[in-house]
């Protein structure tokens, strides 16, 4: 069983409490989320809540998620953009919107579940049978190149590289408030939030080594368009590190404004370059993919207001 707290903060004040826990717990569906609060897991003050209940500036929302008996994880005949497969290896191009991995709420429709059916069981053990093949992840709503690997040699050879900070990880995103500067860094411990455990924040101590290298591609009045090199790869780094210099990502609801000014699905954050050393032919490679088309259509002037 593992329970978390969230903090209602003024912006979040008069939100159903369904909707308000579908933006900070952003790993599980929203008919999950329901069913929690429909058998009684979801507290505010400490008494059972109602999802239409419309949560206060100040409310404490206490959530019980049970223990998840182990799923039983199918293979899906889901369409995939493959850009480079052999026997190690395998490098998609995932769409915004598929979560990696299954995880509550998320057992059907997955990278995995999809990954499961291509390879027909020629994926590596060791992150466990809801993960085979999973090295690195990225988040459900960011975009682009990821790699996975169809054996253990491979898992070790990919996740020493990631270990050691040698992948080549660029990202390209779209962030509110132009910048006054051309580059930066941001080197910055990150951690769970003391106040939100479902988020992470920039800790003063007792966070692990981050480090975010961006480069302001062009600035768009209200908006800027940069690129991002990841140093190290802590869960949702980019996001946290950009809203902690005041720069949030463009669509981020949950470490950005609550209110977006397009019709976004989710932050407009996409990987747009992956590199890394062969685990077999130790030859360094290195896979590109376009931007996804909602992100060249913000780019053509739409976001000049």
């Amino acid at each position: 069983m593992e329970r978390y707290e969230f903090y209602c903060e003024k912006e979040d004040s008069g939100k159903r409490l369904d909707s308000f826990l579908s933006l900070v717990m952003e790993d599980i569906s929203r008919n999950r989320i329901q069913r929690l609060i429909s058998e009684g897991n979801v507290l505010s003050g400490g008494k059972v809540a109602e999802k239409s209940y419309k949560i206060k500036y100040g409310d404490v929302v206490s959530v019980i998620v049970p223990e998840a008996k182990e799923a039983e994880i199918s293979a899906e005949d889901i369409a995939l953009d493959v850009i480079y497969e052999d026997g190690d290896v395998i490098v998609i191009n995932k769409p915004q919107g598929m979560v990696v991995h299954p995880a509550p709420g998320h057992y059907s429709g997955t990278l995995v579940n999809a990954l499961m059916y291509r390879c027909k069981g020629e994926l590596s053990g060791i992150n466990g049978v809801t993960r085979p093949g999973i090295v690195h992840r990225i988040d459900r709503d960011t975009s682009g190149v990821i790699v996975a690997a169809k054996n253990d040699l491979a898992h070790n050879s990919l996740a020493a590289q990631l270990a050691e900070h040698s992948m080549t990880r660029v990202y390209k995103g779209i962030v509110y408030n132009s910048f006054k500067e051309e580059e930066g860094t941001v080197d910055a411990e990150l951690g769970r939030s003391p106040r939100d455990r479902k988020k992470m924040a920039v800790l003063k101590q007792g966070g692990r080594r981050a480090v975010t290298h961006y480069r302001v591609m062009e600035n768009l009045g209200k908006f800027a368009y940069a690129e991002f090199r990841l140093e190290t790869g802590r869960t949702h780094q980019i996001r946290v590190h950009m809203s902690y210099i005041g720069h949030p990502l463009l669509g981020d609801r949950v470490y950005g404004p609550p209110k977006c000014p397009f019709n976004l699905k989710g932050q407009a954050l996409h990987a747009e370059v992956l590199g890394f050393i062969h685990p077999k032919s130790n030859e360094y490679m290195e896979f590109s993919v376009p931007l996804p088309e909602y992100f060249t259509k913000l780019l053509d002037g739409k976001l000049l207001i």
